[in-house]
């Protein structure tokens, strides 16, 4: 799991079993990083408030958050990641 900060924009990009998923890397509840939240599996935990949301479907799994994260487009081109942040 890494977070990056583009023309202030936070992305997330997370490895899952070999396969590299991007997302909003800010909760959706209260503006925290998640980038220094914790991952679990397939889930990552906010750190402000243990929201959980599911890193393949973006969805919140419980409260508070109850917005999904917003996907990001990702790809990869001789061995560097690319991820739109529009």
């Amino acid at each position: 799991m890494k977070g990056v900060e583009q023309d202030g924009k936070r992305v997330l990009v997370v490895n899952l079993d070999g396969r590299l998923h991007a997302w909003d890397g800010t909760c959706t509840h209260e503006e925290a990083d998640l980038s220094t939240g914790f991952l679990v599996g397939e889930e990552v935990t906010c750190p402000l408030h243990l929201s959980r949301f599911n890193l393949l479907t973006g969805e919140a799994v419980n409260p508070p958050a109850e917005k999904p994260l917003g996907k990001r487009h990702l790809k990869v081109e001789n061995g560097e990641i690319f991820v739109d942040v529009e």
